[in-house]
């Protein structure tokens, strides 16, 4: 007996909402339209809140990143208006544009808002904070843009008190540019973004440390006894003693060559201690009994005071001297790499100026031997001269070959072998300060420090899933209130993320342990709802979940796409 019957065709409309049916009620949960809503007034004559706006933007980003212009259709076909219930043919570019310059004027504060909403769901504290910059390029033309005035600390204020990052030419590349400071929460889990501040192409970490931590002090409530982690980029004796004179404690990496003294000062009489940390690889390593190498990192600690060139008091610390055995054979693997190649190019080049080849020259000799050198730090080891010969020196030598003519120069050169070997003491050593209390030791400071590489995952994600280009933006203004929203848009992906893994058993298998956002969200890579035209006009019905999307969704306590609609949309009229 058939069971399955052919009919005739009907009119149904299927959208794919993919990663929304997951996006969207992460969204709700973190309240993002709401708190963007209660920072920007509402517009009488606006007919949908800019809160709605820029939360389905933020989405789009999160979703599938794309142009301004090219909002509407991408709403239109994944039904992302169906679930914010807001026609796609509102979303036209110059409505977004309003609504990202509304948003201009209040970005740090509604970044704030997001983070403590963040906080609350993620159970994190703001009591250690990393601190990291990254820069973003830019092409076309920004007459508008001009460089942001130097303002002196005690006066910066955020928001519309702010004027926005100037995108011109930096020190990076020679492209137009502009800086982002971004603070994050760390811990074993990763990073949490919580704060984030354009900058101008040209501002230098230590001036992006100081604003962003004025800035923090502003609008986050900073807890007693912060530890505030960065790169050395961003250290100077001013950074310590700021933190230092508001309680807070300082944890950086240095220049070696600025501590290279005090290392020879104390190399005879330090203990050495193997730290804990190991990478992931590492790890995997010694679990398999891996015939790779197994590397360590050892830690020596001196004591060493710094002084605050605001008050010219002592402040009180640690220089914590490390050693990676990893880094040492690179060190050495690429000195020896270095120095044969340059030897092998000074060879050549003295062999070229003896054969008098014809383009030889005082000039274009220096021009090859820069070059050669470039910027590798084994060319310090090399002494080179271009001696000219005597006229002796000419008559001795055979006749010139062919293309060629009579040398009137010979290329000497010296490699210093014993400071090429006095270097090797220093390789692998590299040197963090910090002036946390004693009680948080030297191996404790260095993990919380090799933490520091999820906040350049951050940088990293916010330029590839969250896509930061394209970008076409002629304002400045909508520049940096895009940038900033990218950054909530992290904030989200990372609470996903966060969220999903805290509800994970400590027994269960390490792929759900370590379960990233991106893999959440390709679970739902694939899920439509149908739209049918009724008398009563378009009716949406939700399909069935897989059982792998309905069980991320209670694992996060999220509603299913049929409870959202049901939500948001009237029930169907009968009768």
């Amino acid at each position: 007996m058939t069971l399955i019957w052919h009919g005739a065709a009907c009119a149904e409309e299927v959208v794919n909402l993919g990663p929304l049916a997951l996006i969207q009620p992460l969204l709700d949960q973190l309240d993002i339209t709401s708190i963007i809503d209660r920072h920007l007034p509402p517009d009488p004559q606006l007919e949908f809140s800019h809160g709605q706006v820029l939360s389905l933007l933020l989405a789009a980003r999160l979703c599938q990143p794309t142009a301004l212009i090219n909002l509407p259709a991408w709403a239109h076909k994944t039904g992302a208006d169906i679930l914010w219930n807001l026609p796609a043919d509102k979303l036209n570019d110059d409505r977004l544009g309003r609504a990202l310059d509304a948003f201009f004027e209040q970005r740090h504060s509604i970044f704030a808002s997001t983070t403590a909403k963040a906080l609350q769901l993620t159970n994190l504290s703001l009591d250690r904070l990393h601190f990291d910059t990254t820069h973003l390029t830019f092409w076309g033309a920004y007459e508008t843009s001009k460089p942001r005035p130097v303002t002196p600390l005690a006066d910066l204020r955020g928001d519309a008190q702010m004027p926005p990052a100037h995108i011109g030419h930096g020190y990076v590349t020679k492209n137009l540019m502009i800086q982002v400071g971004l603070t994050a929460v760390v811990d074993s889990q990763g990073g949490l973004p919580v704060f984030s501040q354009c900058l101008d192409g040209q501002r230098n970490g230590r001036r992006a440390i100081a604003e962003q931590f004025q800035l923090l002090q502003q609008h986050l409530p900073l807890p007693t006894g912060l530890l505030m982690i960065s790169d050395r980029g961003t250290y100077s004796a001013d950074h310590v003693g700021r933190l230092h004179r508001h309680g807070y404690f300082a944890l950086c990496s240095m220049r070696w060559n600025d501590y290279q003294a005090v290392y020879d000062a104390h190399a005879n009489h330090l203990r050495w201690q193997q730290a804990s940390f190991l990478s992931i690889e590492q790890h995997r390593r010694r679990q398999s009994n891996s015939p790779l190498p197994h590397e360590h990192y050892r830690l020596a600690v001196v004591k060493h005071d710094l002084i605050d060139p605001s008050t010219r008091q002592p402040i009180h610390g640690r220089l914590i001297f490390v050693h990676s055995s990893a880094n040492e054979k690179y060190n050495r693997e690429r000195r020896t790499l270095h120095i044969a190649k340059i030897k092998a190019g000074l060879e050549d080049l003295a062999a070229r100026v003896q054969r008098g080849h014809a383009h030889i020259n005082p000039d274009t000799v220096g021009r090859s031997v820069n070059r050669l050198f470039g910027t590798r730090w084994a060319a310090r080891y090399f002494h080179w001269q271009l001696v000219a010969l005597t006229p002796q020196e000419q008559a001795a030598l055979p006749p010139p070959g062919m293309g060629c003519r009579p040398p009137g120069y010979r290329l000497e050169f010296t490699f210093d072998a014993a400071a090429a070997e006095a270097d090797a003491r220093y390789d692998g050593l590299s040197v963090l300060f910090t002036t946390a209390p004693l009680r948080h030791s030297a191996d404790e400071m260095f993990t919380k420090f090799k933490e520091q590489n999820y906040i350049e995952l951050l940088n990293h994600q916010m330029k590839t899933p969250m896509a930061v280009r394209p970008v076409f933006l002629k304002s400045p203004q909508r520049v940096e209130a895009l940038v900033t929203l990218l950054q909530i848009a992290l904030q989200a992906y990372q609470v996903l993320e966060r969220r999903y893994r805290q509800t994970i058993p400590k027994d269960a298998p390490a792929s759900e342990q370590r379960m990233t956002a991106e893999t959440l969200l390709r679970q739902f890579r694939v899920y439509g709802c149908i739209i049918t035209s009724e008398k009563v006009g378009r009716v949406v019905h939700a399909t069935r979940l897989t059982s792998r999307q309905r069980q991320i969704l209670n694992q996060l306590s999220l509603p299913t796409p049929a409870q959202t609609l049901r939500r948001i949309l009237d029930p169907v009229p009968t009768g």
